[in-house]
């Protein structure tokens, strides 16, 4: 009678010895499973690790961080300053018609900036590399980004279509000039759509220093859009 338990428990223990090193593997594999799949996550390309949000973060954020951190009329403010171009600001409905108009050429300034930086020159995110976009996942991208941006503002469709067609001449603009760069000397003006079309609505008799204001405010404007896309980037909704 005495050896009935010992022998039941033998072969349980033999069964379980059977039965352990599948078992233990199963539990192993599942304590890592959180790591293999950061790992994978981390070598997908980075265009599939977009969500459908940040083309909509970016459209939220570029025109409110534009306007807020007030790049147009400090550049307005600034120009007529050290040029003593005060008739610039002395009718007040003109002075407003005036930076909605600059307002919206460094809207055009910064959205071709950060589409240029999320699809070909996107920052590294942990040890994943950094690598141009496809041309078609930059399309969808810059296609939701648009469609995104519209709501934003509330444009009509003539509006959108107006900006939409504004932006692909910058952005072809700016490829050209990519193209042949150089090195820009201090006081010379950057060769950018922005600078020459800024210029001309702030102060066309005076070309060449609205030029190198218009210069100064795109490096501002640019810098921010840059900063804009990697603060998104970094966010984990946009992996």
């Amino acid at each position: 009678m005495g050896l009935v338990p010992f022998t039941k428990n033998r072969g349980n223990s033999e069964k379980a010895r059977r039965i352990s090193p599948g078992f233990f593997f199963a539990a192993r594999f599942v304590r890592r499973l959180p790591e293999l799949l950061l790992t994978w996550v981390s070598v997908m390309p980075l265009e599939k690790r977009f969500s459908q949000a940040l083309p909509a973060a970016l459209a939220q954020r570029l025109p409110e961080t534009l306007l807020r951190d007030r790049i147009i009329p400090r550049f307005v403010d600034n120009y007529v300053v050290d040029n003593g171009r005060h008739a610039l600001q002395v009718h007040a409905s003109l002075y407003r018609d005036l930076l909605n108009l600059l307002q919206r050429e460094g809207l055009l300034a910064i959205c071709a900036r950060s589409l240029d930086v999320v699809c070909n020159e996107p920052p590294p995110i942990g040890r994943a590399k950094s690598r141009p976009m496809l041309r078609k996942d930059a399309a969808v991208f810059r296609r939701k980004f648009l469609t995104a941006l519209t709501r934003q503002m509330k444009w009509t469709a003539g509006d959108a279509l107006d900006f939409q067609s504004d932006l692909q001449m910058y952005e072809e603009l700016i490829a050209r000039a990519n193209s042949t760069r150089r090195a820009r000397k201090p006081f010379e003006a950057a060769n950018h759509p922005f600078v020459d079309r800024c210029a001309f609505v702030l102060d066309s008799s005076f070309m060449e220093k609205a030029r190198l204001a218009s210069s100064k405010a795109l490096t501002d404007i640019e810098n921010l859009g840059a900063t804009i896309v990697a603060e998104e980037l970094r966010k984990p909704g946009a992996k």
